[in-house]
């Protein structure tokens, strides 16, 4: 796929409170930062490199797994939507 049809968004919302977190890969994009991270209604945003989501999903993986067994909200297929 070309253009923008090879981007795609990651969505998942927590329970109480409800926030929403998203995530926009575009392997396409020109730039250096094809992997976008919002938190709740677009008030935490940040641009990402490969290497830089990489080190993220590690360190946050390890960090949490530290806080017990998983919730079971987040134990579901997240399917890649377009838009």
């Amino acid at each position: 796929m070309t253009g923008t049809d090879g981007r795609r968004f990651y969505r998942l919302r927590t329970p109480e409170p409800v926030t929403a977190v998203s995530v926009r890969v575009d392997p396409d994009r020109p730039d250096p930062y094809p992997v976008y991270l919002a938190v709740g209604a677009g008030r935490r945003r940040m641009s990402l490199t490969p290497d830089e989501a990489w080190a993220l999903w590690r360190c946050l993986s390890e960090a949490v797994a530290t806080l017990g067994t998983p919730p079971d909200y987040i134990r579901t297929d997240i399917r890649p939507a377009r838009r």
